[in-house]
């Protein structure tokens, strides 16, 4: 699968993964499916869900360490500035030879163009705040996050999913 692919799949993931309304109850579902699902897959992770003005919910799972926290806040800094997907920021940039701070001028100590961030989206709304997670290979981190939204909003991925790689 090429970039562009993924790119074209990220911004259809994007499109989707939209809900009609989101609450503490949402991100308790979303937090808890995050948990569940790196659980059975022994993943070292770190979750958190926040709004632009607050945290809603963050798990730290066995073998994260403080080092996550620091790359979920960089993702989801990054997230709630372009209201994008980290991973697909990063994929984006990278295409074109340019960084975050090349490009916008947002230092890496503070942002992070690498999979894990997603933005939480309603409709009507936009870009409210922002889900992510730490501790796996950036794309890994991408496509956990993908397939829990996919499951708490009741889609289906099909032909939106990325490969796990």
């Amino acid at each position: 699968m090429s970039r562009q692919d993924d790119l074209d799949r990220i911004a259809a993931q994007e499109a989707v993964l939209v809900f009609p309304r989101f609450d503490l109850d949402a991100a308790w579902a979303l937090g808890a499916g995050l948990r569940d699902a790196a659980l059975a897959r022994k993943a070292p992770l770190a979750i958190d869900i926040s709004l632009r003005d607050r945290p809603l919910f963050h798990a730290a799972l066995p073998g994260s360490t403080g080092e996550n926290a620091d790359w979920i806040r960089r993702k989801r800094n990054t997230v709630l500035h372009f209201s994008k997907s980290s991973y697909g920021m990063g994929l984006s940039l990278a295409a074109k030879g340019e960084t975050l701070e090349a490009k916008h001028g947002l230092p890496t100590r503070d942002y992070a163009a690498h999979g894990g961030g997603f933005p939480l989206l309603v409709k009507g709304l936009g870009c409210i705040g922002a889900v992510t997670v730490s501790g796996l290979p950036q794309r890994q981190d991408h496509v956990l996050v993908v397939e829990a939204l996919a499951l708490v909003l009741g889609k289906e991925l099909d032909d939106l999913a990325l490969a796990e790689g």
